[in-house]
């Protein structure tokens, strides 16, 4: 609670708004911790100064991000923020899903698209295309697998990327991946 009382009266600081309520302001010093039911907690999600978000892992369901947060269904990623895509697939991908990506300060240099499993037929993109290129946005539009490494690598060189992630329906492992699972469930049941 001295923690949270702390950041805002720094927040309140920055203001200009604080200089014209001071009079007004009054935090008493004798503020206790409450450790009672409905205490409020923050949980700071990237902990370290300058480390951007990646993707570690994907499955049918979602992501697994460098910070241990799995994030389910489609994600609108960034170097700092994750946040949910409203999508359910390719179909859904129209100027107006994309719309987010055009608004932000600063531009992006790139976004990437992760399409799911890969796609024979690309020309799904013609509908959105010319919208992107209207503002000025550079696209890559990979299978999910492909495009989360891309991104990854443009975030990790300090690029302002956006990623537009759905989740493949189908995985394959490869071959040393299996043989590493066995090899790790056959363990579980062993007696040292």
């Amino acid at each position: 609670m001295v923690m949270l009382r702390n950041i805002c009266n720094k927040l309140i600081k920055q203001t200009s708004l604080f200089q014209q309520s001071k009079r007004f302001l009054k935090v008493s010093p004798t503020l206790k911790s409450f450790d009672g039911e409905g205490k409020t907690s923050v949980n700071i999600l990237n902990q370290e100064e300058g480390a951007n978000l990646m993707i570690n892992g994907f499955s049918q369901a979602g992501f697994r991000l460098n910070n241990d947060l799995t994030v389910l269904g489609p994600i609108a990623i960034f170097p700092r923020t994750i946040l949910a895509w409203n999508v359910s697939g390719i179909d859904d991908i129209t100027e107006e899903s994309l719309q987010l990506f055009t608004v932000l300060e600063p531009k992006l240099d790139i976004l990437v698209i992760g399409v799911g499993d890969k796609l024979d037929d690309l020309s799904f993109h013609r509908r959105f295309l010319p919208f992107m290129h209207k503002h000025k946005i550079n696209l890559e539009i990979l299978p999910t697998e492909q495009a989360c490494s891309t991104f990854n690598f443009m975030s990790s060189e300090g690029r302002y990327v956006g990623g537009a992630m759905i989740p493949p329906t189908n995985i394959s492992a490869p071959e040393d991946d299996v043989l590493a699972s066995k090899m790790r469930y056959q363990n579980l049941y062993e007696f040292e």
